[in-house]
C-alpha cells in the first residue's frame, strides 16, 4: 500500500472509531430509526442496486466467475425486497445491548452486574456476496456496533451502491455515516489495513473461500472470528425412512447449492443402498447434479462418476455431489471425523440411540437428526440475518446473530466498600 492511500484507509479506520464511540451511546430507538431507514432506502433504489450488480456479474462472466459464485453476486428485485425484510426483521429483534447475562450481591454489599455492551467496530472481509453487506451492517447497527467492510472486487459496483444508501440512510436518522465504512476502494490493500488495524478494529470476521479465511487467520493483529467452509456431510442410516431421505438430500443439495450448508457428501449404509440410491440419483439428476461416487455406488448408479480422494473434502458450492457406501455408524462417523469442516453434518434415521450417539459424537457448530442441513441459517434459526457461521470454538459458534456482536463488562456498585 502507498503511504498516502495507508493514511487515508487508517484516516477512514479511526473515523470508524470515532463513530463507535457515537453508536455506543445511542438509544436503541434511535439504532431502530436507523434500520428503518435503511430497509426504506433500498426499496426506494432497487432499479440502482440492480443495474449495478448487473455490471458485476458481467464482468464476472466475462473472467469466467463460476456459476455458483454467480449466483452468489446475483440481486434480483425479489432478493432486494427480501434484503429489506431481512433488515425489518432484525428492527424487530430484541436489542442485546444492556442485557444482564448474570448479577449478584457480595456479603459485603457490593452490587455486581455483567451487562452486555458492543464490540464497538466490526470488520468483516468477503467476497462476492452483496447480501453480507446488508445483512453485517444491519445487525451491526442493531447490537450498538459500527461495521468496516471489504466486500471484494468481484461486487465493487454493487457494494459501492449498497455502502452510499447505507450511509445515506444514517445520516438521515441523526447518526455518523461512518458506522457503515467500506475500504473497496483501496483493494486489497484495503484488506490489509484492516487485518493490520489493531486498535482501530475490534474484531474481524471473514466469510468466503477457505483460502481467505485462512489468509485472514494468519495474517491478522486483529482479533478473528473464523468462519469456515461447508463440507457438509448427510448420513442414511440403515432405519432411515427413504422416501424422506430422498427429498431432505435434494433439498439440501439443489435448493441452492451455492452456499455454505449446502450438502456436500451423502454416506449411505450399506444394508440401504440398492434401495435408495437408484430413486436418489433419479431425483438428483433429474436438478442436473452430477454424482462422484465410490466403488459400491458406481456399481448400483451407472451415471456415477468415479469419486477420487479429493472429492471426500471438495466443497462444490454446485451441482456436484459425493456419495460412498458405509457399512456401519462408526465408519460413518470415522469419514466425517477425517472430511468435516465442523460446520453442520446430519443423520437420518428412526435408531434414536444412532442420533443421540451421532449428535454427541459429531464435532460440528450444527448437527441435525432427520432434516435439511439448510436450515443452518440465522434467518432460519430467528435471528434476522447472521454475520457468518462460526466453526471455531471461541466465544460464538453457529450461526452469529445479535448476542454473537457483543462483548460484556463488568459493572460493580458499592456504597463506600474497601477491601480488607
Amino acid at each position: 500500500m502507498s503511504e498516502s492511500a495507508n493514511t487515508t484507509a487508517e484516516s477512514m479506520l479511526r473515523d470508524a472509531k470515532e463513530a463507535a464511540r457515537v453508536l455506543s451511546v445511542a438509544s436503541a430507538a434511535s439504532r431502530d430509526n436507523a434500520l428503518k431507514a435503511m430497509a426504506e432506502i433500498l426499496g426506494q433504489n432497487a432499479a440502482e442496486i440492480v443495474a449495478a450488480n448487473a455490471e458485476d456479474l458481467a464482468r464476472g462472466v466475462a473472467e469466467g466467475m463460476s456459476e455458483g459464485l454467480q449466483d452468489r453476486l446475483r440481486l434480483t428485485p425479489d432478493r432486494i425486497s427480501a434484503l429489506s425484510q431481512a433488515i425489518e426483521d432484525i428492527r424487530a429483534l430484541a436489542d442485546p445491548v444492556g442485557d444482564v447475562v448474570r448479577g449478584m450481591t457480595l456479603p459485603n454489599g457490593l452490587k455486581v452486574s455483567q451487562v452486555r455492551v458492543p464490540f464497538g467496530v466490526v470488520g468483516a472481509i468477503y467476497e462476492a456476496r452483496p447480501n453480507v453487506t446488508i445483512d453485517i451492517a444491519a445487525l451491526g447497527i442493531k447490537s450498538g456496533n459500527v461495521v468496516v467492510l471489504r466486500g471484494g472486487s468481484q461486487a465493487h459496483a454493487t457494494n459501492t451502491v449498497l455502502v452510499s444508501l447505507l450511509r445515506e440512510a444514517l445520516v438521515r436518522s441523526g447518526l455518523p455515516a461512518a458506522a457503515v465504512t467500506s475500504v473497496d476502494d483501496f483493494g486489497r490493500e484495503g484488506a490489509k489495513a484492516m487485518m493490520q488495524g489493531r486498535g482501530m478494529i475490534d474484531v474481524l470476521i471473514p466469510r468466503g473461500s477457505a483460502a481467505l479465511i485462512d489468509t485472514v487467520v494468519r495474517e491478522s493483529t486483529v482479533p478473528v472470528i473464523e468462519t469456515g467452509s461447508g463440507v457438509v456431510h448427510i448420513f442414511v442410516d440403515s432405519s432411515a425412512d427413504l422416501t424422506q431421505a430422498v427429498d431432505i438430500i435434494e433439498n439440501a443439495k439443489v435448493q441452492r447449492p451455492s452456499v455454505c450448508n449446502a450438502v456436500e457428501t451423502v454416506l449411505v449404509h450399506s444394508a440401504v443402498s440398492e434401495e435408495l440410491l437408484p430413486p436418489l440419483a433419479e431425483r438428483l439428476e433429474q436438478s442436473g447434479v452430477v454424482i462422484h461416487g465410490d466403488e459400491r455406488v458406481c456399481g448400483i448408479v451407472p451415471s456415477a462418476v468415479a469419486a477420487t480422494k479429493e472429492d471426500w473434502s471438495e466443497e462444490y458450492l454446485s451441482l456436484e455431489l459425493a456419495i460412498a457406501v458405509v457399512d456401519s455408524l462408526d465408519e460413518a462417523l470415522q469419514h466425517i471425523d477425517q472430511y468435516s469442516t465442523h460446520h453442520t453434518d446430519a443423520i437420518l434415521s428412526a435408531d434414536m440411540d444412532h442420533a443421540e450417539r451421532f449428535l454427541n459424537e459429531v464435532d460440528s457448530a450444527s448437527v441435525i437428526v432427520n432434516a435439511s442441513t439448510r436450515f443452518t441459517d440465522g434467518g432460519e434459526f430467528g435471528f434476522g440475518a447472521e454475520v457468518g457461521i462460526s466453526t471455531q470454538k471461541l466465544h460464538a459458534r453457529g450461526p452469529m446473530g445479535l448476542p454473537e456482536l457483543t462483548s460484556t463488562k463488568w459493572i460493580v456498585r458499592g456504597q463506600g466498600q474497601v477491601r480488607a
